[in-house]
């Protein structure tokens, strides 16, 4: 809430231009009525009083009366804005991340999967205002959080999703086809999925283009994401003795033609990240992209504060009769 002094008819202040007008008249008239005594001697006059020489004080008060009258004319108001925010175009978003033992691959740090865990939870943060959803897929896929206004709970959900809950394997058009089936009977003025993946369908019983269809049948955007450097990254190829992962070199193999047909016949984009920083490039333009309306309300309260000058005014006028009758009161 923000206070301001403001004047509801700040015309009235060219009056003040007839202050200087009032003052030189005053000058005028008061040596026109000076009276002029000839005497041979002022040694009778030994008191001197200095009441006359406070005289033009009284004009004074009058001036500073006809001030306040001005101001208080102009209706001084203390201003009270309270605003509200409406979100009149929400989006509904749903983030169908690829969590197959690739994901491990350490080409993106710490891995791929951690980057864009911490990528994708700034991402959350900076859609306040609309629903969002998670999807987790590898060989098979499932709906990790439905759409929500709660952002805890899809970044709490976000941070728990690692690799070993699915059988391995990528397969696209299951985590695509259950991103769908989750927007389909959203009432949003627009709906979205972000599909990242860093390789080839090569599992599920959908196909990525029936599913890419479906996305179109019910007007879903799909932005699509290959993650993996450009050639060889140090991979998981087998497990050790512990149950650790062994890594190896593999060749980094991303079914790109496939992502941009996708994002092409859904209305999307396809992107290309190859290390963290252009991750999260990625999802600062999608964020820019998919913009949501917001709608401000101003409320304005007004408080009249002209009261003060006016008592002031009066007070003035008042104090100058008085002193006119009493102290400078003239008998000629």
């Amino acid at each position: 809430m923000l206070n301001n002094i403001s004047f509801a008819n700040p015309d009235f202040f060219w009056l003040f231009l007839l202050l200087p007008l009032a003052i030189a008249w005053y000058i005028f008239k008061r040596k026109e009525e000076t009276a002029a005594l000839k005497i041979a001697t002022v040694k009778s006059f030994k008191h001197k009083s200095f009441l006359p020489k406070l005289k033009p004080g009284l004009f004074l008060l009058r001036l500073l009366a006809l001030s306040a009258i001005i101001v208080a004319m102009a209706r001084p108001q203390t201003e009270d804005i309270s605003t509200r925010t409406k979100t009149t175009r929400g989006i509904d978003i749903v983030m169908a991340i690829d969590v197959s033992s690739s994901m491990l691959a350490r080409d993106l740090k710490p891995n791929r999967l951690a980057a864009l865990k911490e990528v994708a939870a700034d991402f959350i943060k900076k859609r306040p205002n609309d629903r969002i959803g998670l999807v987790a897929y590898a060989g098979e896929g499932y709906t990790k959080t439905p759409i929500t206004t709660d952002k805890n709970i899809v970044l709490n959900s976000l941070q728990e999703i690692t690799y070993g809950q699915l059988e391995d394997g990528t397969a696209i058009g299951m985590g695509l086809s259950i991103s769908v089936n989750r927007l389909k009977e959203s009432k949003a003025k627009s709906k979205i999925i972000i599909l990242l993946t860093d390789g080839v369908n090569n599992s599920g019983f959908i196909e990525p283009q029936t599913a890419a269809d479906l996305a179109v049948e019910y007007d879903i955007k799909t932005y699509t994401i290959g993650l993996g450097t450009n050639g060889n990254a140090l991979s998981p190829v087998a497990y050790n003795a512990d149950g650790s992962y062994r890594y190896g070199m593999r060749q980094v193999e991303i079914d790109e033609e496939l992502l941009k047909n996708i994002a092409n016949v859904t209305g999307g984009k396809y992107f290309r990240a190859t290390d963290n920083e252009t991750l999260e490039e990625i999802y600062d333009e999608i964020n820019k992209l998919e913009k949501t309306d917001i709608e401000e309300f101003k409320y304005y309260r007004y408080e009249e504060k002209f009261r003060p000058w006016v008592l002031l005014a009066g007070a003035l006028l008042l104090l100058e009769w008085i002193l006119r009758n009493t102290l400078f009161r003239s008998f000629i």
